[in-house]
């Protein structure tokens, strides 16, 4: 190597030496520094005049180059890497649509279906192009038994739509279909079933612990079962449909004794009692179904206003009550009381206390004392409940007033 040639490559930019490197075929020239760059490209003139490579230099090479090498936008151009990929297709041939919840007020729906498919069912007399949302809670649905069902229209070039969702914790099955002059339903997809997330906190509050051994295989195996709080053998046989007996709300419905037989008849006329069909028709013609309209009713939202005619009596009612939650955990064997009242524990130590919460101030000590008799741990809470205003009556003490 000549001084003038040695100069030469000094004076080139990195730019300049990260291409004269290149067309050596120098590895990893783009993670060096220029003084890096020059020595490898002298040696790479070297091997090319003598036709030689020391072994070293070899060696350390392949390990780098196993190493460090991923590609660089030097060596590849990403842009040529999906160059020979044709455009997604329009559809797939098959028709298919799918429903996602979005929120509990909102659902996504998109769909897939060929023209040819559509052509076909356009033949059979098939004009309105729209969507059906039926409500399949706990059913195992036949394309007629559902609780409820709600039409779209939509647009002949659309492939998605957002369905608004009038009751949410609710199981949902969704249709794209022609509407025929006759009235008669042709099925173009029927999507699967999708569970609508419920727009309130849930009614558990019933938590349990459990411990697992670390070296336990659970393959096959039930460690333990979640049963709803309200399925207690007093509220089961619910109906069908109800594998679980009644909800909390409905079993205080139960427990308060329902509607006094005046109100209702102040609100149906004639009817000595609430028939479905009546309820469904009457309040609810979109189809909700009874079991909605029931909570709505017990809320007092359909006494207000002019939702019924001026003139008349009703009665009304509210129970409203609270309750207390201690729970903690100590060890298994131990004996663990709450204002002197022994608590059972659970296999794995873990305790839960559920005590009615008056108005005034409450103290709770509770103590834990180890089998042996001789460690003790305690600690005390106290819990104040004031109900500044009091407005309640229960079914028994109803009374009509005009309004």
């Amino acid at each position: 190597m000549s001084p003038n040639e040695q100069w030469s490559l000094e004076e080139l930019t990195l730019r300049q030496l990260r291409g004269v490197a290149q067309q050596y075929k120098i590895s990893r020239y783009s993670r060096m520094t220029k003084t890096e760059l020059i020595e490898a490209i002298q040696e790479a003139q070297v091997q090319q005049q003598t036709g030689r490579r020391t072994r070293g230099l070899e060696a350390q090479v392949e390990v780098e180059d196993s190493k460090f090498r991923v590609g660089t936008a030097e060596e590849v151009d990403l842009n040529d890497i999906d160059a020979d990929l044709g455009d997604l297709p329009d559809g797939y041939g098959e028709s298919r649509i799918v429903i996602l919840p979005r929120d509990p007020q909102w659902a996504y729906v998109y769909w897939d279906v060929p023209n040819e498919h559509r052509e076909e069912l356009r033949r059979q007399g098939g004009q309105q192009l729209s969507l059906r949302l039926y409500d399949v809670t706990d059913l195992s649905f036949n394309g007629y038994n559902s609780h409820s069902v709600q039409e779209f229209p939509i647009d002949e070039l659309a492939r998605e739509w957002y369905l608004p969702i009038s009751i949410s914790d609710r199981d949902f099955v969704v249709d794209i279909g022609y509407r025929a002059a006759d009235s008669r339903w042709l099925v173009l997809a029927r999507s699967a079933s999708v569970r609508i997330p419920p727009a309130y906190p849930s009614d558990w509050i019933d938590d349990r612990f459990i411990t697992i051994p670390f070296d336990m295989d659970l393959r096959g195996k039930t460690v333990y079962t979640l049963v709803p709080p309200y399925a207690s053998p007093a509220l089961q046989g619910g109906g069908i449909g109800r594998p679980y007996g009644l909800t909390p709300h409905e079993a205080l419905f139960e427990y308060a004794g329902g509607l006094e037989a005046a109100a209702a008849g102040s609100l149906f006329g004639s009817h000595q009692q609430l028939p479905e069909l009546s309820i469904s028709s009457y309040a609810v013609p979109s189809g909700i179904g009874f079991a909605a309209f029931s909570g709505a009713l017990f809320s007092g939202a359909l006494f207000s206003g002019a939702s019924v005619p001026p003139g008349r009596a009703r009665g009304f009612w509210l129970v409203a009550d609270a309750e207390l939650i201690i729970y903690g955990a100590t060890e298994p064997d131990a004996t663990v009381t709450i204002g002197g009242q022994q608590i059972d524990l659970a296999p794995d130590g873990t305790f839960r206390f559920q005590y009615a919460f008056p108005d005034g101030l409450q103290n709770f000590p509770i103590e834990a004392v180890a089998a042996d008799g001789e460690q003790r741990r305690a600690i005390t809470m106290r819990f104040l409940r004031q109900t500044p205003l009091r407005n309640t009556n229960t079914k028994a003490e109803i009374k009509l007033e005009a309004y």
